[in-house]
Order: C-alpha cells, then structure tokens, then sequence
C-alpha cells in the first residue's frame, strides 16, 4: 500500500510540475510575442513615439492576447493597436479592425491609412459600418478591445449608441470565456452623465455598471496608466494633460 501511495504521489507531483512548467513556457511565448511586436522595425514612427504613454507591453500583456487569437479592434483609428495584435496574434489569428461609420467624418483619413496596411497583411480586416452593424463579425471572438472611445458612445456625433445594445452585442461577439476590455480616460467619482460629452472622460464605476449589465463578469483592473497629477476636471484635449490622463484599463469575461 504504501509503496503504492508514494508512486501515485510520485505521479501527481510530476503530472502537477509538467502542468506548471506547461504554463510558464506558455506564459513566456506570449511575452516573446509582445515583446517582438513592440520592436517590430515596420512600426509607424508615430506610433513608436507614443510607446511611453501607452505602455504597450504591459497593457497587451494584461489584454490576455495571445497567438492564435481572434481580436476585435473597435475604433481602431489610425491602428496603433490593430499592428501590435496582428504581430501578437500571427499567422493563425486574424483581427478585425473596426472603423465607425458614425465618426469617418472626424477618422476618413486614418482610415484609408489603416485599410492600405490591411491590404499587406492576411490576418487584418477593416471594416467601416455602424457601431453594432460592426459587431456581427464572421468569427467569434476571443477578445474584444476598445481603447479610449468607450466615453464617446455616449456622445451625441456617435448617435449616441445604444449602450446596452452595444454591450449585448459584444457579448454576443466573444467565444465563452472571451474577454472584453475597456481602456478609457477616468472621470472623477460620481461624475454626471454628460461628463463623456464635456471632457472625453467617463467614471470606471459607470462602465463596471453597463458592462455588468451584458452579463459580463469582473475580472480585473489595471493601474499601469494611472496619474494621480490629472485633476480628472479638464478635458483630454487640454495641453497641461493631454496624452498624460489618467486612465484606468478593466478587463471583463464572458462566462463559460
């Protein structure tokens, strides 16, 4: 018996390291895939430039990306994100880059920019439609991503879109277990509704409330674009913050 214990043991404890190993060689191939994403020479200089603010590794790496995956890229604009998840992804992954309709007016220009780089690239698609006719993608999806244009939802050039449509929607979009991550500029505590409007800026607590409201599950929060020198009471734009807000980044799940 005991000689039978202790191999029994003896074979969990090895099946438990393999499976620790396993993930940290895991673990490790995503970094490698950032990190090479992050230095790839084809990177616009403009994009580059804006490295520091944006902290793209630490930020991909909490996304949970990962080769293989199937990335939805809402309002990519000029596609600083879409190139480091088309490079993350690879091969066998494919992102969409969604371009709304509701806001060529303000983005045609970046648009055909990032539609010409899609031409060069298989596993990159724009496409320019409403913001939940852009929802209904052809794949479902293992992360849906929308960087600082959760706010502008709510503002009345976007429509504004119905939220709990649009939340419904992505819910929709995600595999099982998929991921939805929102990265916006903070509005301080309490902040009235049309704080969205006059500062470009929205509460963390009011985006957890709508998102919740999908379905989605809390996973967790990210601090690493966080300032305590933004008063959180000036617009965006204003040139004592912009491109230094204080931003918050909120990862959410679709239950299994």
């Amino acid at each position: 018996m005991k000689l039978t214990l202790s191999a029994g043991l003896c074979a969990l404890l090895f099946a438990g390291a393999s499976l620790i190993g396993g993930y940290a060689q895991a673990a490790s191939s995503v970094a490698n895939a950032i990190a090479s994403a992050v230095v790839d020479p084809e990177r616009p200089e403009s994009d580059r430039n804006r490295d520091d603010a944006r902290k793209p590794a630490e930020t991909l790496l909490f996304s949970g990306v990962k080769p293989g995956d199937v990335v939805a890229d809402f309002n990519a604009n000029a596609g600083y994100f879409t190139r480091l998840f088309a490079d993350v992804v690879g091969r066998r992954g494919h992102i969409y880059a969604i371009e709304p309709v509701e806001i060529q007016q303000y983005i045609a220009k970046a648009t055909s920019e990032l539609q010409a780089y899609a031409g060069s690239r298989h596993n990159v698609t724009v496409s320019v439609a409403t913001a939940l006719d852009s929802l209904r993608l052809p794949r479902k999806l293992d992360l849906f991503w929308i960087s600082q244009n959760y706010h502008d939802l709510h503002n009345t050039y976007f429509g504004p879109v119905d939220i709990a449509a649009f939340n419904k929607a992505v819910f929709d979009a995600l595999k099982p277990g998929g991921s939805y991550v929102v990265l916006d500029h903070t509005a301080a505590p309490g902040a009235s509704a049309d704080v969205t409007e006059a500062l470009h800026r929205i509460d963390p607590a009011t985006v957890r409330r709508e998102v919740e409201a999908a379905g989605f599950v809390f996973d967790s929060e990210s601090k690493i674009l966080a300032n305590p020198a933004d008063p959180l009471t000036i617009k965006v734009f204003d040139k004592s913050i912009q491109g230094h807000t204080d931003q918050f980044i909120l990862k959410f799940r679709k239950p299994q």
